[in-house]
């Protein structure tokens, strides 16, 4: 039996969603398991300040977020080579090292595996530092396009989504990099539950009842309800026969906002949120995170559209560019992709494939191999 620590960060609930599976795998294959929200580590108030920051700037100036992604997470040169590697990898890493190296002390993880990309470079100088003296460590990269804030060479191994992924981290860093698909819990990919009279699950009952007729799509907007154009978006698939079922996470002022719109469902937080995909015909997706990959695992078309800034973007081209989703470009180019792909037939089957088939190996197992 061995002992993993598994990190996260709660920025969002994607990354932690990725942390919480893999702890519930390990522990199902017999193994102890301890979690860590990296900012638990920074000083009192300064890890609440750093997400209610990071949530604002999406929120409200998605240009200065845009402007900080661009300037630290991009490349800076040209190409995909090897980066050059200072001996500080930022202010941030270098508070949290130590941190984490007292939490690894106490508790003896015999392997660190992290989720969050501010954690890749944590563990990455921390195994540099200590060289044997620290546990093994892997990083399970939660992005389709990844950029350089996930890159350090002090790591083990490396698990990413994709092919293109993976040879991304190898060329930078020459660590190892496998393949295991996204980490999606197993209720996704299972069969909606039936009622007991056999008319359909609750959800599928629920949204025949708000549109008859019209197929249902999901509008993501995360945890937090971040996007631009949300009801505008909402609005324009009403008028075009959809039924659109906005996912407003927990931002009441936006469901608040949505709940009057004529034609709209919007929805806080979703505690069933497989059974609801498995009642839907679609996913309108704006930021290539945890719900997209959900949506492939439940065999729901996704189509991105109006992405959020920075990683936004650069993952929801890179998802549409594996050939797992569409990308819409403008509002005629998403009615377009929803005309097709919420109607039966041979195309809305090939994109169902080809999302499905990028759920891979078991991620849980990979690193405890």
């Amino acid at each position: 039996m061995s002992g993993f620590l598994v990190i996260s960060a709660s920025m969002g609930a994607g990354h932690d969603a990725v942390a919480a599976e893999l702890a519930r795998r390990f522990r199902a294959d017999g193994h102890r398991t301890t979690s860590l929200d990296l900012l638990d580590l920074l000083p009192a108030g300064a890890g609440h300040g750093l997400r209610a920051g990071y949530r604002t700037a999406l929120r409200h100036f998605p240009w200065a977020y845009e402007a900080v992604y661009s300037a630290f997470f991009r490349e800076s040169g040209p190409g995909g080579g090897r980066c050059s590697w200072a001996a500080d990898t930022g202010p941030l890493a270098a508070c949290l090292a130590p941190r984490l190296r007292r939490a690894v002390e106490r508790g003896r993880p015999e392997a660190i595996v992290t989720t969050f990309h501010q954690g890749a470079q944590v563990t990455g100088r921390m195994r540099s530092v200590m060289g044997a003296g620290c546990p093994p460590c892997t990083v399970v990269v939660t992005d389709f396009a990844v950029h350089r804030q996930w890159l350090h060479p002090g790591n083990d191994l490396y698990l990413c989504m994709t092919g293109t992924a993976a040879s991304r981290v190898r060329a930078a860093t020459g660590c190892p990099a496998r393949v295991c698909g996204p980490v999606v819990p197993v209720e996704f990919s299972a069969p909606a539950p039936a009622r007991r009279d056999g008319t359909g699950s609750r959800w599928s009952c629920e949204l025949a009842r708000r549109g008859a007729g019209r197929p249902a799509v999901l509008l993501s907007a995360g945890a937090w309800g971040v996007g631009r154009g949300l009801t505008a978006t909402a609005l324009l698939l009403a008028r075009a026969g959809h039924l659109p079922v906005l996912l407003c996470g927990r931002d009441e002022r936006l469901r608040a906002r949505a709940a009057g719109l004529p034609g709209v469902l919007a929805l806080g937080w979703v505690q069933d949120l497989p059974a609801l995909m498995g009642a839907s015909a679609a996913l309108v997706d704006n930021a290539a995170g945890q719900t997209a990959v959900q949506a492939l695992a439940a065999g729901v078309p996704v189509v991105g559209y109006r992405p959020i800034p920075g990683h936004g973007v650069e993952g929801v081209r890179a998802m549409a560019a594996a050939g797992l989703t569409e990308y819409a470009a403008d509002e005629p180019a998403l009615l377009r992709s929803l005309e097709r792909l919420t109607c039966p037939g041979p195309e809305r089957e090939r994109r169902i494939a080809a999302g499905r088939a990028v759920l891979g190996a078991d991620a849980a197992r990979m690193a405890a191999r």
